[in-house]
Protein backbone atom coordinates (compact mmCIF):
# COMPACT_ATOMS: atom_id res chain seq x y z
CA UNK A 1 0.00 0.00 0.00
CA UNK A 2 0.89 3.46 -0.37
CA UNK A 3 0.76 6.33 1.98
CA UNK A 4 0.52 9.71 0.70
CA UNK A 5 1.14 12.66 3.23
CA UNK A 6 -0.48 16.08 2.53
CA UNK A 7 -2.82 14.57 0.55
CA UNK A 8 -5.21 17.77 0.72
CA UNK A 9 -2.87 19.80 -0.67
CA UNK A 10 -2.33 21.09 -4.75
CA UNK A 11 0.54 17.74 -5.04
CA UNK A 12 -0.88 15.86 -2.91
CA UNK A 13 -4.50 15.82 -4.41
CA UNK A 14 -2.79 15.43 -8.49
CA UNK A 15 -1.31 12.42 -6.87
CA UNK A 16 -3.88 10.34 -5.15
CA UNK A 17 -5.95 10.85 -8.41
CA UNK A 18 -2.49 9.80 -10.67
CA UNK A 19 -2.24 6.88 -8.44
CA UNK A 20 -6.35 5.66 -8.25
CA UNK A 21 -6.55 5.70 -11.86
CA UNK A 22 -3.55 3.22 -11.81
CA UNK A 23 -5.49 1.24 -9.05
CA UNK A 24 -3.33 1.42 -6.48
CA UNK A 25 -4.40 0.56 -3.21
CA UNK A 26 -3.62 4.23 -1.24
CA UNK A 27 -3.94 5.68 2.01
CA UNK A 28 -3.45 9.43 2.81
CA UNK A 29 -3.04 11.53 6.06
CA UNK A 30 -5.13 14.63 6.43
CA UNK A 31 -5.35 16.83 9.54
CA UNK A 32 -9.11 18.60 8.57
CA UNK A 33 -11.96 17.16 7.33
CA UNK A 34 -12.60 20.63 6.01
CA UNK A 35 -9.87 20.00 3.22
CA UNK A 36 -11.20 17.19 1.94
CA UNK A 37 -13.13 20.23 -1.20
CA UNK A 38 -9.86 20.91 -2.30
CA UNK A 39 -9.29 17.16 -3.44
CA UNK A 40 -12.56 16.59 -4.99
CA UNK A 41 -12.65 20.21 -6.61
CA UNK A 42 -9.50 18.95 -8.02
CA UNK A 43 -10.50 15.65 -9.02
CA UNK A 44 -13.96 17.19 -10.18
CA UNK A 45 -11.85 19.38 -12.85
CA UNK A 46 -10.16 15.65 -14.27
CA UNK A 47 -13.11 12.82 -14.02
CA UNK A 48 -17.25 12.99 -13.39
CA UNK A 49 -16.68 9.97 -10.88
CA UNK A 50 -15.35 12.22 -7.91
CA UNK A 51 -17.17 10.61 -5.06
CA UNK A 52 -16.59 6.98 -6.44
CA UNK A 53 -12.61 7.83 -6.96
CA UNK A 54 -12.59 9.53 -3.53
CA UNK A 55 -14.39 7.35 -1.54
CA UNK A 56 -11.18 4.74 -2.89
CA UNK A 57 -8.64 6.32 -0.38
CA UNK A 58 -7.93 5.19 3.05
CA UNK A 59 -7.80 8.40 5.10
CA UNK A 60 -5.83 8.31 8.37
CA UNK A 61 -6.17 11.94 10.62
CA UNK A 62 -2.32 12.37 11.35
CA UNK A 63 0.01 15.04 12.35
CA UNK A 64 3.98 14.83 11.30
CA UNK A 65 4.89 15.01 15.04
CA UNK A 66 2.08 12.12 16.48
CA UNK A 67 3.94 9.30 17.12
CA UNK A 68 0.75 7.35 18.28
CA UNK A 69 -1.51 8.62 14.84
CA UNK A 70 1.84 7.71 12.49
CA UNK A 71 2.43 4.04 13.83
CA UNK A 72 -1.50 3.69 12.73
CA UNK A 73 -0.95 5.59 9.34
CA UNK A 74 2.41 3.47 8.43
CA UNK A 75 0.66 -0.07 8.97
CA UNK A 76 1.31 -2.15 5.94
CA UNK A 77 2.97 0.71 3.98
CA UNK A 78 5.22 -0.11 1.37
CA UNK A 79 6.08 3.41 -0.96
CA UNK A 80 5.32 6.76 0.64
CA UNK A 81 5.16 10.00 -0.82
CA UNK A 82 6.09 12.45 1.76
CA UNK A 83 4.35 15.98 0.14
CA UNK A 84 3.22 17.53 3.44
CA UNK A 85 4.71 20.98 4.13
CA UNK A 86 4.38 23.93 5.90
CA UNK A 87 4.83 27.39 3.55
CA UNK A 88 5.42 30.54 4.77
CA UNK A 89 7.81 33.40 3.71
CA UNK A 90 6.89 34.87 7.53
CA UNK A 91 9.90 34.80 9.37
CA UNK A 92 7.29 34.54 12.51
CA UNK A 93 6.89 31.48 11.66
CA UNK A 94 10.08 29.93 11.50
CA UNK A 95 9.48 27.55 14.59
CA UNK A 96 6.25 26.37 12.94
CA UNK A 97 8.50 25.90 9.86
CA UNK A 98 11.45 23.95 11.68
CA UNK A 99 8.78 21.76 13.64
CA UNK A 100 6.58 20.52 10.67
CA UNK A 101 9.55 20.77 7.96
CA UNK A 102 11.94 19.46 10.07
CA UNK A 103 10.99 17.48 12.33
CA UNK A 104 8.12 16.08 10.69
CA UNK A 105 10.09 14.93 8.07
CA UNK A 106 12.43 13.10 10.20
CA UNK A 107 9.58 11.56 11.74
CA UNK A 108 8.17 9.87 8.72
CA UNK A 109 11.89 9.06 8.04
CA UNK A 110 12.25 6.96 10.91
CA UNK A 111 9.07 5.71 10.17
CA UNK A 112 10.22 4.39 6.62
CA UNK A 113 13.33 2.86 8.07
CA UNK A 114 11.44 0.93 11.51
CA UNK A 115 8.31 -0.20 9.05
CA UNK A 116 11.07 -1.24 6.33
CA UNK A 117 9.13 0.92 3.55
CA UNK A 118 10.56 -0.11 -0.08
CA UNK A 119 11.00 3.58 -0.88
CA UNK A 120 10.16 7.08 -0.20
CA UNK A 121 10.01 9.92 -2.62
CA UNK A 122 10.11 13.64 -0.67
CA UNK A 123 8.82 16.81 -2.33
CA UNK A 124 12.11 19.51 -1.52
CA UNK A 125 11.80 23.10 -3.51
CA UNK A 126 14.19 24.91 -5.53
CA UNK A 127 14.12 26.94 -2.34
CA UNK A 128 16.59 24.34 -0.70
CA UNK A 129 19.50 24.17 -3.51
CA UNK A 130 23.24 25.09 -3.34
CA UNK A 131 23.08 28.89 -5.02
CA UNK A 132 26.09 30.25 -7.07
CA UNK A 133 25.31 33.50 -6.37
CA UNK A 134 25.51 34.75 -9.64
CA UNK A 135 22.92 34.49 -12.31
CA UNK A 136 24.58 31.02 -13.41
CA UNK A 137 22.19 27.78 -13.65
CA UNK A 138 22.06 26.18 -10.84
CA UNK A 139 21.94 22.20 -10.98
CA UNK A 140 21.59 19.30 -8.03
CA UNK A 141 25.14 19.49 -7.48
CA UNK A 142 25.16 22.87 -6.28
CA UNK A 143 26.33 23.48 -2.59
CA UNK A 144 24.21 24.73 -0.02
CA UNK A 145 25.80 28.68 1.39
CA UNK A 146 24.64 29.12 4.93
CA UNK A 147 26.07 32.37 4.48
CA UNK A 148 23.66 33.24 2.12
CA UNK A 149 20.34 35.64 3.59
CA UNK A 150 18.02 32.20 3.43
CA UNK A 151 14.33 32.10 3.80
CA UNK A 152 13.01 30.30 6.74
CA UNK A 153 11.39 27.93 4.42
CA UNK A 154 14.12 27.53 2.11
CA UNK A 155 16.31 26.52 5.58
CA UNK A 156 13.74 24.20 6.71
CA UNK A 157 12.89 22.18 3.17
CA UNK A 158 17.15 22.08 2.88
CA UNK A 159 16.94 20.63 7.25
CA UNK A 160 14.26 18.22 5.39
CA UNK A 161 16.23 17.00 2.98
CA UNK A 162 19.36 16.60 5.45
CA UNK A 163 16.64 14.22 7.68
CA UNK A 164 15.98 12.13 3.90
CA UNK A 165 19.73 11.78 3.56
CA UNK A 166 20.24 10.49 6.89
CA UNK A 167 17.94 7.77 6.43
CA UNK A 168 19.63 7.02 3.20
CA UNK A 169 22.77 6.16 5.21
CA UNK A 170 20.40 4.14 7.69
CA UNK A 171 19.62 1.75 4.31
CA UNK A 172 16.38 4.26 3.39
CA UNK A 173 15.84 4.02 -0.66
CA UNK A 174 14.66 7.60 -1.41
CA UNK A 175 14.09 10.08 -3.94
CA UNK A 176 14.00 13.88 -3.97
CA UNK A 177 11.95 16.44 -6.36
CA UNK A 178 12.56 20.15 -6.22
CA UNK A 179 10.08 21.53 -7.96
CA UNK A 180 9.78 25.30 -9.20
CA UNK A 181 6.46 27.31 -8.73
CA UNK A 182 3.93 24.45 -9.17
CA UNK A 183 0.89 26.23 -11.71
CA UNK A 184 -2.20 23.55 -11.47
CA UNK A 185 -5.76 24.37 -10.65
CA UNK A 186 -7.63 23.40 -7.22
CA UNK A 187 -6.20 25.63 -4.16
CA UNK A 188 -6.78 29.29 -4.48
CA UNK A 189 -5.43 30.72 -1.08
CA UNK A 190 -1.42 29.71 -1.09
CA UNK A 191 1.05 28.81 -4.07
CA UNK A 192 0.63 30.05 -7.58
CA UNK A 193 -3.44 29.86 -7.45
CA UNK A 194 -2.91 33.05 -4.52
CA UNK A 195 -1.30 35.11 -7.64
CA UNK A 196 -3.94 33.41 -9.76
CA UNK A 197 -6.51 35.03 -7.14
CA UNK A 198 -4.44 38.38 -6.82
CA UNK A 199 -4.01 38.95 -10.38
CA UNK A 200 -7.99 38.57 -10.69
CA UNK A 201 -8.80 40.86 -8.12
CA UNK A 202 -6.22 43.64 -9.20
CA UNK A 203 -2.61 43.75 -8.88
CA UNK A 204 -0.72 47.23 -10.01
CA UNK A 205 2.96 45.81 -9.24
CA UNK A 206 5.21 43.48 -10.80
CA UNK A 207 8.65 42.81 -10.23
CA UNK A 208 11.49 41.83 -12.51
CA UNK A 209 13.16 38.64 -11.38
CA UNK A 210 13.13 35.19 -13.06
CA UNK A 211 12.42 32.18 -11.33
CA UNK A 212 11.13 28.32 -12.91
CA UNK A 213 7.58 27.51 -13.31
CA UNK A 214 6.37 23.56 -13.98
CA UNK A 215 2.78 22.61 -14.51
CA UNK A 216 1.15 19.89 -11.62
CA UNK A 217 0.83 17.19 -13.22
CA UNK A 218 4.98 16.76 -14.48
CA UNK A 219 5.38 16.91 -10.82
CA UNK A 220 3.36 14.59 -10.51
CA UNK A 221 4.37 12.18 -13.39
CA UNK A 222 8.57 12.90 -12.45
CA UNK A 223 7.88 11.44 -8.77
CA UNK A 224 5.95 8.23 -9.85
CA UNK A 225 8.32 7.52 -12.52
CA UNK A 226 11.18 8.04 -10.23
CA UNK A 227 9.56 5.71 -8.01
CA UNK A 228 8.87 3.15 -10.34
CA UNK A 229 12.87 3.24 -11.77
CA UNK A 230 15.85 1.96 -9.88
CA UNK A 231 16.77 5.39 -8.62
CA UNK A 232 17.71 5.87 -5.49
CA UNK A 233 19.34 8.24 -3.32
CA UNK A 234 19.12 10.76 -5.57
CA UNK A 235 17.74 14.14 -6.42
CA UNK A 236 15.99 16.29 -9.29
CA UNK A 237 15.11 19.44 -10.46
CA UNK A 238 11.75 19.37 -11.54
CA UNK A 239 11.27 22.95 -13.82
CA UNK A 240 10.06 23.48 -17.29
CA UNK A 241 10.58 27.00 -18.07
CA UNK A 242 11.75 30.24 -16.61
CA UNK A 243 9.68 33.29 -16.64
CA UNK A 244 10.13 36.85 -14.98
CA UNK A 245 7.57 37.55 -12.51
CA UNK A 246 6.61 40.40 -14.88
CA UNK A 247 5.60 37.66 -18.22
CA UNK A 248 4.49 35.70 -15.41
CA UNK A 249 1.77 37.95 -14.36
CA UNK A 250 0.66 39.86 -17.45
CA UNK A 251 0.37 35.94 -18.82
CA UNK A 252 -2.09 34.92 -16.33
CA UNK A 253 -3.79 38.42 -16.72
CA UNK A 254 -4.27 37.67 -20.23
CA UNK A 255 -5.82 34.87 -19.83
CA UNK A 256 -7.69 35.89 -16.99
CA UNK A 257 -9.55 38.85 -19.09
CA UNK A 258 -7.71 41.80 -16.69
CA UNK A 259 -5.92 44.41 -16.79
CA UNK A 260 -2.21 42.97 -16.36
CA UNK A 261 -0.33 45.04 -13.66
CA UNK A 262 1.73 47.89 -15.05
CA UNK A 263 3.96 49.50 -12.55
CA UNK A 264 7.54 48.31 -11.70
CA UNK A 265 8.25 47.31 -7.45
CA UNK A 266 11.61 48.76 -7.99
CA UNK A 267 14.30 47.06 -5.79
CA UNK A 268 14.53 50.56 -3.32
CA UNK A 269 10.87 50.75 -3.22
CA UNK A 270 10.75 46.58 -2.03
CA UNK A 271 13.77 47.43 0.43
CA UNK A 272 11.25 50.20 2.22
CA UNK A 273 8.08 47.66 1.51
CA UNK A 274 9.45 45.01 4.23
CA UNK A 275 10.96 47.60 6.46
CA UNK A 276 7.33 48.57 6.62
CA UNK A 277 5.98 45.26 6.98
CA UNK A 278 8.36 44.48 10.27
CA UNK A 279 7.35 47.75 11.67
CA UNK A 280 3.59 46.96 11.48
CA UNK A 281 3.86 43.46 12.46
CA UNK A 282 5.80 44.62 15.77
CA UNK A 283 3.50 47.73 16.44
CA UNK A 284 -0.08 45.73 15.60
CA UNK A 285 1.22 42.39 15.69
CA UNK A 286 0.32 42.13 12.02
CA UNK A 287 1.03 39.06 10.11
CA UNK A 288 3.91 39.18 8.00
CA UNK A 289 3.46 39.29 3.99
CA UNK A 290 6.95 40.87 2.27
CA UNK A 291 10.32 39.61 4.54
CA UNK A 292 13.94 40.89 3.31
CA UNK A 293 14.82 37.48 1.90
CA UNK A 294 11.06 37.83 -0.48
CA UNK A 295 12.09 41.22 -1.33
CA UNK A 296 15.65 40.05 -2.80
CA UNK A 297 14.11 37.32 -4.59
CA UNK A 298 11.39 39.25 -5.85
CA UNK A 299 14.53 40.79 -8.40
CA UNK A 300 16.68 38.67 -8.46
CA UNK A 301 17.53 36.46 -11.44
CA UNK A 302 17.47 32.31 -11.05
CA UNK A 303 18.03 29.63 -13.50
CA UNK A 304 17.59 26.09 -12.99
CA UNK A 305 18.51 22.96 -15.03
CA UNK A 306 16.20 20.32 -15.53
CA UNK A 307 18.70 18.04 -17.68
CA UNK A 308 19.27 15.60 -15.06
CA UNK A 309 15.24 14.51 -14.62
CA UNK A 310 15.58 14.58 -18.71
CA UNK A 311 18.17 12.27 -18.76
CA UNK A 312 17.22 9.92 -16.53
CA UNK A 313 13.25 9.66 -17.08
CA UNK A 314 11.35 10.12 -20.26
CA UNK A 315 9.49 13.50 -19.74
CA UNK A 316 8.17 16.30 -22.04
CA UNK A 317 7.03 19.12 -19.99
CA UNK A 318 3.43 20.88 -20.70
CA UNK A 319 4.67 24.57 -22.11
CA UNK A 320 4.07 26.65 -19.24
CA UNK A 321 1.59 29.07 -21.34
CA UNK A 322 -0.80 25.76 -21.54
CA UNK A 323 -0.40 25.50 -18.26
CA UNK A 324 -1.39 28.48 -17.30
CA UNK A 325 -4.41 28.72 -19.60
CA UNK A 326 -6.00 25.74 -18.32
CA UNK A 327 -5.30 26.56 -14.40
CA UNK A 328 -6.69 30.48 -14.89
CA UNK A 329 -9.88 28.77 -16.81
CA UNK A 330 -10.63 26.56 -13.97
CA UNK A 331 -10.25 29.17 -11.95
CA UNK A 332 -12.37 31.15 -13.76
CA UNK A 333 -15.34 28.10 -14.27
CA UNK A 334 -14.84 28.20 -10.23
Amino acid sequence: MILVTGGTGLVGAHLLFHLLNENQSVRAIYRSTSKFENVKRIFSYYTKNVDALFDKIEWVEADLNNIPQLTEAFKDITYVYHCAALVSFDPNMFDLLKKTNIKGTANIVNFCISNKVEKLCYVSSIAALGDTGTSKIVTEDNDWNKELDHSGYAITKYGAELEVWRGTQEGLNAVIVNPGVIIGPGIWQEGSGSLISKTYNGLKFYTTGTTAFVDVNDVVYSMVTLMKSEIVNQRFIVVAEHLSFKDFFTKTANVLGVKPPTIEAKKWLLQLAWRLDWLLGKLINKRRILSRQTANSAVSISNYSNAKLKESIDISFKPIDKSLELTCNFFLSN
